[in-house]
């Protein structure tokens, strides 16, 4: 109990010590050299406000979604060796059948087409 109450109160006044830091050391005064956009050591051309497509959002949340789909089967062969592989084997197809549902329900709706 001694050793946790010590690891708390050392991560607690750490914490305490970097925000205090951060917020006393920080520049806050904005220049126009840092309201500017960068691009690349170039002038800027245009607005860098420009909204941003929703494809790039799809594109990111399927890897994710697709990501965390092997993070889940990773211990997969491990967890056959489980008192019940075929509760464990059934979970997993659940899983793996969703996902491809819910895959070729986006690819029919055009939702993975790149050029509209």
């Amino acid at each position: 109990m001694n050793m946790i109450s010590f690891m708390l109160t050392l991560s607690l006044s750490l914490t305490t010590i970097l925000v205090t830091l951060n917020l006393w050391l920080a520049q806050t005064t904005p220049d126009s050299e840092k309201l500017s956009p960068y691009e690349c050591g170039f002038d800027p051309l245009g607005s860098a406000r420009l909204p941003f497509s929703i494809r790039f959002f799809l594109v990111a949340i399927l890897f994710l979604l697709f990501d965390l789909e092997i993070a889940l089967l990773l211990p997969l062969p491990w967890a056959t060796q489980l008192q019940s592989p075929l509760t464990t084997l059934t979970w997993t197809s659940t899983i793996i059948l969703l996902l491809t549902l819910g895959l070729i329900y986006e690819w029919i709706q055009g939702g993975l087409e790149w050029a509209e």
